[in-house]
């Protein structure tokens, strides 16, 4: 009897400092995971704030040249929703990180055609949740030049649906991001924002 007790308390440690141990494990995971969440949304902040800056006090580069991968490109704004973010040349996840990505595919503000500019559902586009039709966008670029457009349509389309990025004999804008915008892991749609130009640009 008292060799099954020593047995049956050994077996009742046994469990409980395995417990403890995967408690521990937990709380280390977590704490590395608020750590590192932490770190991307403060790297972002820092990112933006920088080169916002630098936008705004920097003399427009009136130089063309071709853009890199990766390079800020200018600022998109949407008044009414308060979202004013970087534009950068790419759409890779690291780039959208920290900003607003513009699908090299595509044109260029100014250019004729379809401009697509990608972001995180949240972060930086999560406001788009609000945005409605008739809103305003401006989009500034780093050679100085200002385009605005206005909100036409939005919809929700599966991220196979290549349609949303077809060439266009107009000036357009088109704004994608994720959906559901509450939606926990990898989203299974897309939720697109269709904007026309309104002013002449100042070519």
């Amino acid at each position: 009897m008292k060799v099954a007790n020593r047995t049956s308390r050994s077996a009742r440690r046994f469990v409980l400092s395995g417990l403890r141990y995967a408690s521990y494990s937990f709380l280390l995971v977590g704490i590395v995971a608020v750590s590192y969440a932490g770190y991307i949304l403060a790297d972002a902040g820092v990112y933006q704030a920088v080169e916002l800056r630098k936008l705004s006090h920097n003399a427009p580069l009136v130089e063309p040249h071709l853009l890199t991968i990766g390079e800020v490109m200018g600022q998109i704004e949407i008044p009414s929703l308060e979202l004013r973010a970087v534009i950068v040349q790419g759409d890779s996840n690291e780039l959208l990180r920290r900003g607003v990505g513009h699908l090299p595919e595509t044109p260029l503000p100014g250019e004729w055609g379809n401009i697509a500019l990608a972001g995180h559902r949240d972060s930086f586009f999560r406001p788009l949740r609000h945005i409605q039709v008739g809103d305003s966008i401006t989009v500034r670029t780093i050679g100085g030049e200002t385009f605005q457009y206005r909100v036409e349509s939005t919809s929700v389309v599966s991220p196979t649906d290549m349609e949303v990025l077809k060439p266009s004999n107009r000036k357009e804008l088109t704004l994608i991001t994720c959906f559901p915008f509450d939606y926990v892991g990898s989203a299974p749609n897309r939720f697109i924002v269709r904007a026309f130009e309104v002013a002449p640009s100042n070519d």
